[in-house]
């Protein structure tokens, strides 16, 4: 008789014929593409013909096949190329970027190594955004530029490359005057002072100059460095003089006209110190004890004639033998001397 498999094991059987089914279907719906021997020369017409009908997706996934099925031709250096080229197209800049810099790490002196550094940088340039959003990509595609222009100064991307790295420097000055301006508007002088200056400094060439010097002339008034507004103010007139920032700062440099300053009297202090009063030294109260009603109030007595010391066991020893009595001793009277050492009586 033939066994019948339970219900469970037949399930656990389905789903494990089931697991390679989906898998298959997961990778074809991402794009990947089934693996099917081809030559060379087909796979790469058929990428450039996608490539052509602007698939560019289909076209980036047919170069990487043609580098996978064959890596040691020549068309397969060509193809590492063209993949990046067609992810930068359909604006995967992140695909595109690892695939420059793979190309430059396997083939670092090939002719085409200036278009994958260019490549690079036009992704990043391609990613800047406005200034109210952060600057880190605009950074990087500056110093992405500034690598293609400092390694093939002589080539035709290079000279493209010169005019996007003038418009990324406006973009980071931009920036830094959106900052400054916030901070001038919170009254943080000192802060939005700062980042004017590093406009001045870092970004002179760039559109945002001229703004830059008229706010510092602002801040400068409102922290009270005159001479300093007035260098910045000259500085914009003479190289800006036909600007409206420049008729603006001379306008604020009228309306804060400069204050004479009084000739200090002989000994008066320049910054006069405030007198602070000295506190008063409180009144020192006697305080009156007040005697306590139950306790027994000493008795005042005359004060008796002095006695002399006696030995304990003779006359007039006290019963507790340390202290002298009271008593007179016997043979001497009130008022007399004593008696000398040889005649008093020695105790038995």
């Amino acid at each position: 008789m033939r066994n019948i498999p339970s219900r469970p094991l037949v399930a656990l059987l389905l789903a494990a014929m089931a697991l390679p089914i989906a898998g298959c279907a997961r990778n074809r719906a991402s794009g990947d593409l089934p693996y099917v021997a081809r030559d060379v020369g087909t796979l790469y017409s058929t990428a450039r013909q996608k490539l052509d009908q602007r698939q560019y997706k289909v076209a980036a996934a047919l170069f990487d096949e043609v580098e996978r099925q064959h890596p040691y031709s020549v068309w397969a250096r060509r193809a590492q190329l063209m993949g990046a080229f067609s992810n930068y197209l359909a604006k995967n800049y992140t695909e595109s970027i690892q695939g420059a810099q793979r190309f430059l790490s396997v083939h670092p002196g090939n002719r085409d190594a200036p278009y994958a550094y260019y490549l690079i940088a036009m992704s990043y340039y391609e990613q800047v955004n406005d200034v109210t959003r952060d600057q880190k990509i605009t950074a990087q595609a500056q110093d992405a530029l500034g690598e293609l222009t400092r390694r093939y100064p002589n080539t035709r991307y290079a000279a493209d490359a010169r005019l996007k790295i003038d418009l990324v420097r406006d973009h980071l000055a931009g920036k830094e005057m959106e900052i400054g301006r916030f901070y001038e508007r919170r009254g943080q002088w000192l802060a939005a002072t700062l980042r004017f200056r590093r406009v001045i400094d870092e970004y002179e060439t760039t559109t945002h100059t001229p703004e830059a010097l008229m706010r510092l002339t602002e801040t400068y008034l409102a922290l009270g460095v005159r001479e300093e507004a007035k260098r910045s103010a000259a500085v914009l007139g003479a190289n800006y003089p036909e600007t409206w920032w420049y008729q603006r700062a001379f306008n604020l440099l009228g309306e804060n006209p400069a204050k004479p300053v009084q000739p200090l009297a002989p000994g008066e202090q320049v910054i006069a110190q405030p007198t602070v009063a000295r506190p008063e030294t409180p009144i020192r109260k006697e305080v009156e004890v007040l005697p306590v009603e139950d306790a027994p109030r000493p008795r005042a007595e005359a004060p008796g004639a002095p006695t002399p010391a006696t030995t304990s066991g003779g006359a007039g020893a006290t019963p507790g033998g340390n202290l002298p009595s009271s008593a007179t001793p016997t043979g001497v009277q009130p008022g007399s001397p004593p008696a000398s050492s040889s005649d008093t009586p020695q105790a038995q």
